[in-house]
């Protein structure tokens, strides 16, 4: 706040000055009666100042647990438990309070001997007035005789996308083994902000490793596959150089006051990348068994396996009792229920056996007795919907038969379900797909045909049709642009494993035209003999078209007109998708790169772009439109004196 004796002078110089001064500064005195209210006073324009602390800061030979940290007005602390960082980390955390002028640390664990002590308090204090912040704020004292300074910083960013990360911890480790980050705590610490940040203080001379890990049981070291963590094998050694930085001053927040050249200690290696993942969770339990429906059941686990669950049917025999169906990632077991008595039994009682990890991480068999598996839409509830089904259905053949119209005296069975997936202007590269909701136990491939128009007439179209997923067919074409199509299916072309047939269908579609796209090449530098995957991505990072390939070409068809970003992975295991890495085999994610600028796609156009993945930092990579964790606002003096003075037309002297 701008003191009294400041005023005095001012007022005393303008006194001594013209008339028409003296009447300002009777102006700017009579302002003053109300400091930092709107409508009077001048605003807080100073941040708060350490007047001093207890200890000391950079006190050595320190055994006081409890440190205050006195200010020359009121202060807020905010969000002390998220942004405040003690390092050494503190398995009991400690007590911290923001009172008044005043804030206290309280450190519950024993202190370390000849220890550097750092409380970083990053941008958690302000003062109580206007919320002036006093900046990135690190307290410091040793147990010892020397006080440790150093600094080592960098950024973390996630493996499969490069988002910045908030809020994980890093930290150093002297100990350079392996073994070091799973069986011992952290030796210094920091957590990183919004823009995945860390700065780690107070770091003795030495060698290090550094780490990232999502710490769920608050013990700094990496105890569980569901912490998210980063590592590397790059030996860290903290060192300082003088350097020179330019430091902008403010009048307001549209003018620059000055530009000065600051001199500086910048502490190394301060561009420190890891990328964080979360490891494959390969620990197999039993989840849960789930009928919504009572022609099937669905056993689910946390992790698949190749051996399938056996099962003995106790009120049932399960012998060819099933046509069972695995996930992707045989995590969940699915079977359907091949007898219509069987669908229509609500419980089923059966033991299951089946492998999950014990606690050594081994898979055991294991044997559920007289495990019950019960049906949701139960005998009696399809009974009663059936009822009324043909309840209603006769009402409406009454309806018919009273006033002459054409009805039934036998209600037909309902067809089969399934669907078509496909637009009404289609692009060349697309294709056809049935998805149905029950295995099939036919499927005619005489009862299904495509034409295609040319002129006036329609002619026969060759096309195949391949099963891709489990109740998923796909029709493949000679799609031509500007060409109309009409797919046509026969009545019974297919049949479910409960004997329920489809019904006729019919579907006209046409092929875009080629004006309407774009085409994209790239050249990938420095990638010609490496596998990898090259994604088309929207305005949400979101992927619209991939291209596998290990020739440093990638080519993009058939591209709507708009704005789209480029992202890779490294596909090392050539699997075709990206996988995340594990500790215990010393095993990164795959490589991730984003080209750094956008890409503009318009109708007839052929882009042609060069890209090296690896001549932009991984920081620096993904472009602010698509990252979704933006960075927070950063605290500033608001500058509103100027302002003010501006609107009482007199000249404001900071």
């Amino acid at each position: 706040m701008m003191k009294f004796k400041q005023y005095r002078n001012r007022f005393k110089s303008l006194f001594q000055g013209k008339a028409g001064v003296l009447g300002a500064a009777l102006l700017l005195l009579s302002s003053c009666a109300k400091m930092g209210s709107p409508d009077g006073g001048w605003y807080d324009e100073t941040p708060p100042k350490v007047v001093g602390a207890s200890p000391a800061d950079k006190a050595i030979n320190v055994k006081s647990k409890k440190v205050n940290i006195y200010f020359d007005e009121f202060i807020k602390l905010e969000n002390a438990s998220e942004k405040v960082v003690v390092s050494p980390p503190q398995l009991e955390a400690p007590i911290i309070k923001g009172e008044g002028k005043r804030i206290s640390v309280e450190l519950q664990d024993e202190l370390i001997p000849n220890t550097t002590y750092t409380v970083d308090f990053s941008d958690a204090i302000s003062d109580n007035n206007e919320g002036n912040p006093l900046g990135n704020y690190t307290y410091s004292f040793s147990t010892g005789d020397v006080i440790d300074t150093m600094e080592v910083s960098g950024t973390v960013l996630e493996a499969e996308n490069l988002e910045p990360i908030k809020g994980i911890l890093v930290g150093l480790y002297s100990n350079q083994a392996d073994s070091a980050f799973t069986t011992e705590s952290m030796l210094r610490v920091s957590r990183t902000d919004s823009r995945g940040r860390f700065v780690i203080k107070g770091v003795a001379p030495g060698s290090y490793r550094v780490y990232a890990l999502q710490d769920q049981d608050g013990n700094y070291i990496y105890s569980q596959k569901s912490e998210k963590l980063a590592f590397n094998h790059d030996i860290i050694v903290p060192s300082s150089r003088p350097d020179v930085r330019q430091d902008t001053t403010w009048v307001d927040t549209l003018h620059i006051k000055n530009i000065n050249q600051v001199e500086y200690t910048r502490f190394l290696p301060d561009n420190i990348i890891l990328t964080a993942f979360t490891e494959k969770l390969t620990d197999r339990q039993f989840l849960k068994a789930e009928r919504k429906e009572a022609d099937h059941f669905s056993l689910f686990f946390t992790y698949g396996d190749d051996r399938l669950p056996e099962i003995k049917g106790l009120n049932f025999d399960e012998k060819d009792a099933f046509i069972i169906e695995s996930s992707a990632d045989k995590d969940t077991i699915t079977y359907w229920l091949k007898d219509t008595a069987l669908v229509n039994q609500d419980t089923l009682r059966m033991d299951l056996c089946y492998r999950a990890t014990d606690s050594l991480g081994v898979l055991r068999n294991v044997v559920d007795s007289a495990f019950e598996v019960l049906s949701k839409d139960t005998y009696a509830k399809r009974i009663k919907r059936a009822e009324k089904e043909l309840k209603e259905w006769k009402s409406k053949q009454e309806k018919r038969k009273k006033r002459g119209e054409k009805y039934d005296s036998i209600m037909a069975p309902k067809p089969m379900e399934f669907s078509v997936r496909v637009n009404s202007q289609m692009d060349p590269d697309q294709n056809v797909d049935f998805v149905f909701n029950k295995p099939l136990a036919k499927l005619d491939t005489a009862g299904i045909h495509l034409y295609a128009k040319h002129d006036t007439l329609w002619y026969r179209s060759p096309f195949e049709i391949n099963k891709i997923a489990d109740h998923t067919y796909q029709l493949k074409g000679e799609w031509r642009p500007e060409i109309e199509y009409s797919l046509e299916v026969d009545s019974a072309a297919f049949a479910d494993i409960y004997g329920n047939v489809s019904a006729a269908y019919k579907q006209g579609f046409k092929v875009k035209s080629m004006d309407e796209y774009s085409t994209l090449l790239l050249n990938l530098a420095s990638l010609n003999d490496t596998s990898v995957v090259v994604q088309l991505l929207d305005k949400s990072d979101k992927v619209v078209k991939e291209v596998a390939t290990n020739n440093g070409v990638a080519e993009f068809f058939y591209i709507k007109p708009e704005t789209y970003y480029l992202r890779l992975y490294v596909d090392s295991n050539h699997n075709g998708k990206w996988d995340t890495g594990e500790y215990k085999a010393d095993r990164q994610a795959e490589a991730v790169y984003y080209y750094p600028e956008k890409i503009e796609c318009r109708a007839k156009w052929d882009v042609t772009e060069t890209w090296n993945p690896t001549a932009v930092s991984l920081d620096k990579q993904k472009p602010a439109e698509i990252t979704k964790q933006k960075a927070d606002k950063e605290k500033k003096v608001k500058h509103q004196n100027a302002q003010r003075a501006r609107n009482l037309g007199i000249q404001y002297i900071p």
